[in-house]
């Protein structure tokens, strides 16, 4: 079996493709089954508001690409030109980076490697993380762990947060007078929470499906929860929303945002929308009334600050670059297992022919010494006879390879 890599990210697709192949984590059990029971013998998911990608142990690329699109009830062209695909070496590389931060919208992020942890725990649960799979998660960890305390990749990091916040003060002359929603309890809304909390807004509301889960968040900002069912009841308090859940359907709909505005008066909403598929009807963007951001429109801030990071990235690159060459080794030190393990069995039935011979010859009382140096020169004559023999069965540039070949497994030169 080969080791790929193949999916689309931030890079490849937009936002609009990027939600129709999001994995939900309460399918991913059956995703990773459905695809180790025909597609590959190892299989792996992470999905993520910026990329979907498949790691696999499998000589069927093209079918697990195919499989993605129909999983997701898409034609088989629709993906096509969104997706790339690495394979042994590349796939190697490519899931460094991404672990180490070099692949994503924020250079040098680190909630990427959370989730790539996630991706690993969710396919060793369901049964299809493989040998293959299992180290190369692990390398993958262990080298971005080695770039992020030996390089500045992730110094001065503006994150989807603080971009969040910086584009908040655009519309807002100050943050001290606003009040903040914040839909959802998961980690992005908890990172949005901190920053927003130290500019210090007039109130700051946590609304989630999981009452105990938002008021637990909302707790710890000095703040209130509400139920995400009372959303029509509170929306119009609040001047800025940040949302971002794992909800597969939109939680603010146009007609939901446009009461809200009236209840305002017609005062400005910020709102951001984090999640992918989009929490936020993209047609409430159309609103006067509205300032409404998606992950995609963060970019132009986020790669701002990006020229302090990127006298690291070489040297970042450069680490990865020696990993992959070591995993390699590893992957190739794998192929040669079976013929080690052929080898060692044909030894193997040498000896115990020549033991046995040996033993029946010493219980009809052969001397000893005499059945030793015979067992011995049997069984060298056993393992030399193939060697020998391929290379009197050669000529010219073969033969001069094989004796070549020859003395150095033997060490005779």
């Amino acid at each position: 079996m080969s080791l790929y890599a193949l999916g689309l990210n931030h890079q490849t697709a937009p936002l609009a493709v990027r939600e129709r192949v999001v994995f939900h984590v309460e399918r991913l059990r059956e995703a990773l089954a459905e695809m180790k029971r025909g597609l590959a013998q190892e299989a792996a998911i992470l999905s993520t508001c910026n990329r979907t990608e498949l790691y696999v142990s499998s000589e069927q690329p093209q079918a697990v690409a195919a499989w993605l699109a129909q999983y997701h009830r898409l034609g088989p062209g629709e993906l096509a030109s969104y997706l790339y695909t690495f394979h042994k070496e590349q796939a190697v590389r490519h899931a460094f980076r991404v672990a180490s931060g070099l692949d994503s919208m924020v250079l040098g992020e680190q909630q990427i490697l959370g989730q790539m942890k996630e991706a690993a725990r969710a396919a060793e649960s369901a049964g299809t993380l493989g040998t293959v799979l299992h180290k190369l998660f692990q390398r993958s960890f262990a080298v971005a762990k080695e770039v992020r305390s030996t390089t500045r990749v992730g110094a001065n990091s503006v994150s989807m947060a603080t971009a969040a916040v910086k584009l908040a003060a655009r519309i807002f002359p100050s943050l001290k007078d606003q009040n903040v929603l914040f839909i959802g309890a998961g980690e992005m809304v908890e990172l949005c929470a901190t920053h927003f909390a130290a500019q210090g807004p007039a109130r700051l509301t946590v609304a989630n499906r999981t009452l105990e889960r938002a008021a637990r968040l909302a707790h710890r900002f000095n703040g209130r929860s509400i139920e995400l069912k009372s959303l029509a009841e509170h929306l119009h308090e609040h001047d800025i929303v940040v949302s971002s859940t794992a909800s597969s359907l939109p939680i603010l709909g146009k007609g939901l945002v446009e009461r809200a505005l009236r209840a305002r008066r017609r005062r400005p909403m910020f709102m951001v929308d984090l999640a992918v598929p989009r929490d936020i009807e993209p047609e409430v963007g159309e609103l006067d009334d509205v300032f409404l951001y998606t992950v995609d429109d963060l970019a132009e801030i986020v790669s701002l600050n990006l020229d302090a990071r990127r006298s690291a990235v070489d040297q970042a690159e450069a680490i990865i670059e020696s990993q992959v060459g070591q995993f390699m080794h590893w992957m190739q030190a794998r192929e040669s297992v079976p013929l080690i393990r052929a080898l060692r069995e044909h030894a193997d039935h040498a000896r115990r022919g020549e033991v046995e011979r040996a033993l029946k010859l010493l219980q009809r009382g052969e001397d000893a010494a005499r059945v030793l140096e015979s067992l011995s020169q049997a069984l060298t004559n056993k393992l030399m006879h193939g060697p020998t023999q391929a290379l009197n069965d050669a000529a010219g540039d073969e033969r001069r390879a094989l004796a070549d070949t020859l003395a150095r497994l033997f060490r005779v030169k």
